[in-house]
């Protein structure tokens, strides 16, 4: 692990956060896959690129990049998380064109080859100094390289979070407002301040389109037990587990109005962004 700017995201998905995504790793993959697969289609990887994936996690988008670059590409992951590297690792296997690095994206010296494309499924959005970040990342590409992630929307648009933790809030304490900006699942809602980030470090041709999609497909009770773990929910019920009993009927019933031929879906917005290292 490299010296971390970013020491307390580095502590927190280290610690139990980071054991909680590596359990439930398949399905947060699943649930996360239409999105990510959105962001990798604006990124159009080729085969022979060099590719960085920042905020790898337990390595599915690793995986799926080192597909599209095949055996004479190289590809590799980034994370802060000690626990969903493992994962990530057993994952790949002996795989010799995937590698991982526990290191700080923010700061890390990330390679003496240039990439040629970095790409990120959620895993942007929680650097302490966004610029400082991105600066980084592009003095790890190539003149020319590609820049692809997905980030979340506004709360306020993603049904899949928002309407469980409103069936629960009447139960819950209240809760201080956070800031929009601070290192988080939101802090890139605002499309102009992501664009204002990139084109400070030096990105070219960014390019900001918005993507919706029903998301999930677990049952209804897998589907109930990744909202008591995962998103605000499952942040707040770490807080008050007294409070799990009290919110699980409501919660249900939310979930239940979701339930398709396929499982769970709810609708989730985000932003896939692009750009280019001049």
């Amino acid at each position: 692990m490299t010296e971390s700017a970013n020491a307390d995201q580095a502590d927190y998905w280290s610690g139990p956060a980071g054991e909680k995504w590596a359990r439930f790793q398949a399905r947060l993959d699943r649930q996360l896959d239409p999105l990510g697969k959105a962001a990798m289609r604006a990124l159009a990887p080729r085969l022979g690129e060099r590719v960085l994936d920042v905020g790898c996690g337990c390595g599915h988008t690793t995986l799926q990049l080192a597909e599209q670059v095949g055996d004479r590409g190289r590809v590799l992951g980034v994370d802060v998380s000690g626990p969903m590297l493992a994962v990530a690792r057993q994952r790949a296997g002996a795989a010799p064109h995937v590698n991982f690095a526990q290191a700080d994206a923010q700061t890390a010296e990330l390679g003496f080859v240039p990439f040629d494309a970095v790409y990120s499924r959620f895993g942007v959005m929680f650097f302490n100094d966004p610029p400082a970040a991105f600066a980084n990342l592009r003095a790890a590409m190539r003149p020319g390289g590609r820049l692809g992630f997905v980030c979340w929307r506004p709360y306020a648009e993603n049904r899949w979070m928002r309407e469980p933790m409103e069936a629960a809030e009447k139960y819950l304490p209240p809760s201080e407002p956070s800031d929009p900006l601070a290192p988080g699942p939101f802090a890139f809602a605002d499309p102009a301040r992501v664009r204002a980030i990139l084109e400070g470090a030096g990105f070219s041709e960014v390019g900001i389109e918005g993507f919706d999609t029903p998301i999930g497909g677990g049952n209804l009770e897998d589907s109930l037990e990744l909202s008591f773990n995962i998103g605000p929910l499952g942040s707040a019920l770490r807080e008050h587990p007294d409070k799990l009993e009290d919110v699980r009927d409501e919660v249900r019933k939310v979930l239940e109005r979701y339930v398709t031929p396929d499982g769970v879906k709810i609708p989730a917005a985000v932003w896939i962004v692009r750009a280019t290292n001049p």
